[in-house]
């Protein structure tokens, strides 16, 4: 790639400034010297970016329920007619748009049948999403190294590769996921100075996604319209987005609903003004996210909420040494007040769910990059580089960060990843089976948030849930196939999260049970595999204990030795029913 005079790639502050955020003129304004600083083509960030994006398509868990029942069981349903239906997607309540259900559903239109295997059209789907995810990187990381340089860009290509929140969040079927590839592109098209496609990619995020999301875009309203004062161009644009996605989604939804819907204003409605919404799921402490933030970036993590401190800090330093330089403010407090909204919304929130920062994963990475960065350039300027190049920071961090990022993804993998290997033996036993006629009913107790979704099981199997100490709402399956079972409005629905005991079946009409043998017993939830007078183990694979684990690091991280050694695993288990006669098939 051409090294490019970004205002980080200096060795020391000049008086040029670069102090333009996406100008229409796209030429550099500083003629200062500058270092050669070496990064990758963009086909080469691409290769590695899929590379990176294709293991998380193969080897992520779902790691979030709700990208199971709200996400993939609608979409099972409209390509098989059948799945689970959460209340969200009730026509009573309506907060979930069948907009974006149907953007992936066309996807599968793209393999035109060839694909006659549930399983493979979950992997396929996914693969997809990773290449959307990577083409968005790589707009996001050719605008940076065009307004920060080499330098920056090459720790934000190392972040977005190595990094343990990218692993889970580029393939998740969320519509965070898709805002966060939303943001990679808004922010690409805003530092190449592509204003009209950073509008569009704030309004796809928050129109066919996720609407709060439109709050990632004040910055770049403000540039637009406050700054440039660009008014007519900024709501001819608003207005192109509305016409070209708001109003298909109200289509759609209308049509699934059978009533007109505004799916993203119902669900600001609820979340915002009910006064249930936004406490009765998932309230956590304040210090949920900072837990969190760590184990997905780790150290970027905290340079990304240093960057706060130390950016400014060190500009004023180096203004100080320098009385003709001018830092570059609007740059930075457009990229960084970004992130701070963000931060500013969420961190507040009592209902907290990791997905909830996935839209901001790329500007953790910018920022913990511009903090590197400025640190860099105020080291040359105290004088240090003579002693040591000031790239021994950018090896540093990116070998620390790698290492610890690998290694929580690897520990998420060995550790939590049986209940997605477990499903698909189901397979192998319906191979053996003939279920002709008949529904094989798979059943499922406190395992229920880790079902992977419909497309893991064989044709004729059917999942059912069993009671277990869960005392909240859990999913039914549409009332009939399409959209006749998507407009069937049902009065065992509702809002507030409360038990519905029509979801359970007796456990006598278990064909097969799924487990988790962990050694922890009560009464709704006996350990099922242990009663060997009424089941039999079948499939069995190694799952991480946490509750018996006493080592947080060691569950956290994948140390060799110590990760077994330090850590308890139960067993994942897939039961079958001594009291049921199955049918075997005829060999042909």
């Amino acid at each position: 790639m051409k090294h490019r005079k970004g205002i980080y790639l200096k060795t020391a502050p000049q008086k040029e400034t670069d102090e333009t955020v996406s100008s229409d003129d796209e030429s550099e304004k500083s003629s200062s010297k500058t270092s050669e600083v070496w990064l990758p083509e963009s086909n080469t960030a691409f290769r590695l970016l899929m590379s990176a994006n294709l293991c998380s398509a193969l080897l992520n868990n779902i790691t979030d329920c709700d990208e199971t029942y709200n996400y993939w069981e609608p979409l099972h349903h409209l390509i098989t007619g059948e799945g689970f239906q959460t209340w969200e997607y009730s026509p009573t309540y309506a907060i979930r748009s069948w907009g974006y259900i149907y953007l992936h559903y066309m996807l599968t239109w793209i393999h035109m049948g060839f694909l006659n295997n549930k399983l493979l059209t979950f992997y396929f789907i996914r693969m997809i999403l990773g290449l959307t995810c990577t083409l968005c990187e790589v707009q996001f990381f050719e605008g940076v190294s065009l307004r920060f340089g080499n330098n920056v860009a090459r720790l934000v290509l190392g972040f977005l590769l190595f990094g343990s929140g990218m692993f889970i969040s580029a393939t998740a079927f969320l519509p965070s996921s898709f805002c966060m590839y939303m943001t990679l592109l808004f922010f690409g098209s805003w530092m190449k100075g592509n204003l009209n496609h950073a509008l569009l990619a704030v309004a796809a995020g928050a129109i066919l996604a996720w609407p709060f999301s439109v709050a990632l875009g004040i910055p770049l309203a403000v540039d637009i319209v406050i700054r440039r004062q660009k008014y007519f161009f900024f709501f001819k644009w608003c207005a192109i987005a509305l016409i070209t996605m708001q109003l298909p989604c109200v289509i759609i939804d209308s049509y699934y609903y059978a009533k007109t819907v505004f799916a993203s204003i119902n669900i600001l409605l609820y979340n915002v003004f009910s006064t249930h919404g936004p406490d009765i799921y998932g309230v956590e402490p304040f210090s949920y996210y900072m837990i969190n933030g760590f184990l997905n970036f780790n150290i970027v993590f905290i340079l990304a909420l240093l960057s706060f401190i130390v950016i400014p800090i060190s500009e004023m330093i180096i203004k100080s040494k320098f009385k003709g330089y001018q830092p570059p403010t609007l740059l930075l407090v457009f990229t960084l007040s970004t992130l701070l909204i963000w931060f500013g919304i969420f961190f507040t929130r009592p209902h907290k769910e990791e997905r909830f920062l996935f839209p901001v994963y790329p500007l953790i990475c910018l920022a913990a990059a511009l903090c590197i960065a400025t640190v860099q350039k105020l080291y040359c300027v105290i004088g240090l580089r003579k002693y040591l190049t000031e790239q021994w920071m950018t090896v540093a961090t990116l070998v620390i960060f790698a290492l610890l990022s690998l290694s929580r993804s690897f520990a998420v993998f060995q550790g939590y990843h049986g209940s997605m290997d477990l499903y698909p033996k189901m397979h192998q036993l319906a191979s053996k089976i003939d279920s002709t006629g008949r529904t094989i009913n798979v059943c499922i107790g406190k395992e229920w948030h880790r079902f992977p979704s419909s497309f893991f099981l064989p044709e004729n199997f059917k999942l059912q849930f069993i009671e277990s100490e869960f005392r909240g709402q859990l999913p039914q399956y549409f009332a009939a196939p399409g959209a006749e079972g998507t407009t069937a409005v049902r009065t065992n629905f509702n809002d507030q999260n409360l038990e519905e005991k029509t979801r359970y079946v007796p456990i006598d009409s278990c064909h097969f049970l799924i487990d988790f043998n962990n050694g922890l017993a009560t009464r709704r939830e006996p350990l099922f595999g242990n009663d060997t007078s009424r089941w039999s183990v079948v499939e069995e694979v190694n799952f991480l204990s946490a509750h018996n684990s006493t080592s947080r690091f060691f569950r956290a991280f994948f140390v060799p030795y110590f990760f077994w050694e330090r850590n308890t695993f139960g067993k994942y288990q897939l039961l079958r029913s001594k009291t049921k006669k199955f049918k075997k098939k005829r060999s042909n």
